[in-house]
C-alpha cells in the first residue's frame, strides 16, 4: 500500500512540474521582502460572473475547449484570476500572447465574456498552500496593510489568481493576492 502511495505522489508531482503554461507577461519593477510590484502589458482574457466555482471554470473551459464560434481550442495560460466587479464575483483565464482583437475566436456561450484588461501596476504578494477563502483573506490583509504603510494607493479591489490545478500538492501550489495600484515613476 505504501509503494502504491508513493508512485501515486511522484506521479502528481512529476505532472505537476512538467505542465508549463503560458503565464501572463509582467515586469517586476520593485520587490521587498513581503510584496512585489509589476508592470504589465495590456492582455486579453475571457471572463464570466461566478455563480459557483465549478460552473463558471466550465464555461471558462469549455470555451478554450473549442467551444467558441470557431471550434478552436486554445491552450490554457496562467494564472486563473478572481475578482468582484460592480457588486458580482467575475472569474477570468488570459488569453496566449497569439491573440489579439482580430483573431480572437468569439464565444458560444453569452455568459463568457473577450475582454481587454489595459496594462498598469499591480503589487501581488506570493503565497503557497490551498487557494481557500481564509488563505486568501489572510494574504490579503497583509498586501493591504504592507501597501497602506507604503503609501501607495490601491485602485482595484483584490484579486485572486492561482496558478496550479487542484492535483498539485498544497505546499508546492503558487497563489498570488494582487491589487491595481497607483504609483508614482
Amino acid at each position: 500500500m505504501k509503494k502504491i502511495l508513493s508512485i501515486i505522489i511522484l506521479g502528481l508531482i512529476i505532472t505537476s512540474k512538467g505542465m508549463a503554461y503560458e503565464e501572463a507577461n509582467y515586469e517586476v519593477v520593485k520587490k521587498n521582502e513581503i510584496y512585489e510590484i509589476r508592470k504589465y502589458s495590456d492582455r486579453l482574457a475571457i471572463e464570466t460572473d461566478i455563480s459557483n466555482q465549478g460552473s463558471s471554470f466550465r464555461k471558462l473551459f469549455n470555451y478554450i475547449s473549442g467551444n467558441n464560434e470557431d471550434n478552436e481550442e486554445i491552450k490554457m495560460t496562467t494564472p486563473v484570476t478572481q475578482m468582484e466587479k460592480k457588486g458580482n464575483m467575475t472569474m477570468q483565464f488570459y488569453l496566449p500572447s497569439r491573440f489579439n482583437k482580430e483573431n480572437i475566436p468569439s464565444p458560444s456561450n453569452p455568459d463568457v465574456k473577450i475582454l481587454n484588461i489595459k496594462g498598469g501596476y499591480y503589487a501581488a504578494i506570493i503565497y503557497s498552500g490551498r487557494a481557500s477563502d481564509k488563505n486568501f483573506i489572510k494574504h490579503k490583509s497583509i498586501l493591504e496593510n504592507e501597501l497602506k504603510k507604503d503609501n501607495i494607493l490601491i485602485l482595484s479591489p483584490p484579486i485572486k489568481a492561482t496558478y496550479d490545478g487542484p492535483f498539485t500538492l498544497p505546499m508546492r501550489r503558487r497563489n498570488e493576492v494582487m491589487f491595481e495600484i497607483n504609483i508614482k515613476k
